[in-house]
């Protein structure tokens, strides 16, 4: 190896890189491909989700039963650790049945202090259930973006408030979901 060669080289870049204008902004680090790649194509206002899964998550073991469940609250950002599908009981049968080796799920509980729209969004594409009165709410919409972790799935759903309602996941092929409860925001004026 010419080492003359590889000083002379390296010289000549520091000496290129300290040539650069002074005024010039620093560049801001680049986002993980995550973060960059489908994040931005949700057609909904998304930006309190965004920031919620830009922090960090409180981690806590999902319920294996309702008894076992932890309780969790809207506007916090969870990882939750699942168990195999086999070992959980819900509080209401999964709103869609998928069991194959390897499925994980589990369960959590929430109260709300007003009821409406309310948003679950989701790190990867798990199933899940909101469960009142041991019964599925309806789902009201849900987007969801290829290539985003943060998130990647947001389902809305109409909940009451001052009652106890589960989140149930359920068909999940990883061991742990990030999740996060949110408000969905009003319309706009004037939307139809």
């Amino acid at each position: 190896m010419n080492h003359s060669r590889l000083v002379w080289s390296c010289g000549t870049i520091l000496a290129s890189i300290a040539c650069l204008p002074l005024a010039a902004p620093a560049a801001a680090p680049a986002a993980p491909a995550a973060a960059r790649a489908g994040c931005t194509d949700f057609v909904w206002d998304v930006h309190h989700e965004r920031s919620l899964f830009a922090g960090p998550a409180q981690s806590l073991r999902a319920g294996t039963a309702p008894a076992s469940a932890p309780s969790i609250r809207a506007d916090h950002f969870y990882a939750l650790q699942l168990s195999p599908q086999p070992h959980v009981q819900f509080e209401a049968p999964p709103g869609k049945v998928m069991l194959t080796d390897g499925d994980y799920a589990g369960l959590v509980r929430f109260r709300l202090a007003a009821p409406g729209s309310y948003r679950v969004s989701l790190d990867r594409p798990f199933w899940i259930d909101v469960v009142a009165h041991g019964k599925l709410l309806p789902t009201e919409d849900f987007q969801g973006q290829r290539g985003c972790r943060a998130p990647h799935k947001i389902v809305e759903f109409m909940m009451p408030a001052h009652e106890e309602l589960w989140l149930q996941f359920s068909g999940a092929s990883a061991a742990q979901v990030h999740v996060a409860i949110t408000r969905a925001p009003a319309p706009a004026a004037g939307a139809h």
